[in-house]
């Protein structure tokens, strides 16, 4: 007896021994694969980098227009004068060498000299960025919250006349050119039509000549319009998402039950049904947030408004290429960095992700 009870002895001592890698297992494959997900979200975005950055130095040189010429202000110069402005920019090298020599200074934080502005690139960058946040960021902070709280009346209370009202007009405005709206807002409210008088400036950021708080007012006064006309048009993009991901949402079985145990409906949108909802519309607002660096160049160039979508155009019309190439990298960028800080969020939503 005593030598058969000793086997089960030993197993019984060692079976809660064999279950703690049981346990700490699948945590430990779930770290795994979650690291391994973050190293190919990393890996695809420094892939999407060095192809901006490759693009951005061959696309625009297929742009008609001669840039020495243009530093010349149409001026008659000698063929010795454009060599030497071409040798000072490094347009006389090989094309390959120009390509090596523009890698290798953005790798290190140089974009090159703006051609018009002779400054280089990063300052004129800086100095235009807080600009384009200010409008861009007050615009997105607005189109977002506004996009998700009608997204989700809209889908609650779907086929209904409020319904059917949101969606018409979000998708007519949506379809409405940025530029074309600005115009119309230009025309009726800053030049004034009928009896609707000018009540705003028709462009720039400032009157000039104010300081403090007056200046403040100043800026949100220039401000008004063109935040109107990216709130207007951008609004239904995040509507419609949050709508669409909000109705997948509306038969599931944990719905019945948060209903079944006498909660109200309100707390059942709010608590239950929109934080499953929100992958989707999370990754709109992600990608809105990397278009808050880049701007909105035809907004920005209707209103005059001093940001990066201006300075693009300003420099596309030369062309500038240090600084065409410099903004476009920028702006891709931004997107690349935001999509893949999205990705990289994905598992804590859903930790079903990244398995």
């Amino acid at each position: 007896m005593t030598a058969e009870a000793t086997p089960s002895l030993v197993e019984a001592t060692d079976g809660p021994a064999q279950a703690g890698p049981s346990v700490r297992g699948p945590r430990a494959r779930t770290t795994t694969a979650y690291l391994r997900y973050v190293a190919g979200k990393l890996g695809g975005a420094a892939v999407s980098l060095l192809a901006v950055l490759v693009t951005s130095f061959f696309l625009f040189r297929l742009i008609p227009g001669d840039p020495v010429k243009y530093m010349t202000g149409g001026r008659q110069v000698s063929a010795g004068q454009l060599a030497h402005y071409r040798e000072e920019f490094g347009l006389d090298l090989p094309l390959w060498q120009q390509f090596t020599d523009y890698c290798g200074k953005a790798l290190t934080g140089d974009l090159g000299t703006s051609y018009q502005f002779r400054a280089p690139v990063i300052d004129k960058i800086s100095e235009a960025l807080p600009n384009t946040l200010l409008l861009t960021g007050t615009a997105f902070v607005l189109y977002t919250a506004l996009g998700i709280f009608l997204g989700t009346r809209s889908a609650w209370r779907a086929g209904g006349t409020s319904d059917r009202l949101n969606t018409g007009l979000a998708l007519t405005l949506y379809s409405i050119p940025s530029f074309w709206l600005g115009l119309l807002l230009i025309i009726v409210f800053s030049v004034g039509m009928g009896p609707i008088p000018g009540l705003f400036p028709t462009g720039g950021m400032e009157s000039g000549g104010k300081e403090g708080f007056a200046y403040v007012l100043d800026v949100a006064h220039h401000l008004i319009l063109p935040v109107v006309t990216l709130v207007a048009v951008e609004y239904g993009q995040t509507l419609l998402v949050t709508r669409s991901a909000l109705l997948d949402e509306m038969g599931s079985d944990y719905l019945t039950t948060a209903r079944a145990k006498g909660l109200r409906d309100d707390l059942v949108r709010r608590r239950h049904a929109v934080p499953n909802a929100l992958l989707p519309t999370v990754t709109l607002i992600f990608i809105n947030l990397g278009r808050t660096v880049a701007g909105v160049i035809l907004v920005e160039t209707v209103f005059s408004w001093p940001g990066l979508g201006g300075l693009f155009y300003q420099a596309l019309s030369v062309p500038d290429l240090p600084l065409v190439q410099g903004l476009f990298f920028v702006f891709a960028s931004a997107v690349i960095v935001m999509n893949t800080l999205a990705d990289l969020i994905y598992p804590l939503l859903d930790p079903r992700v990244g398995r």
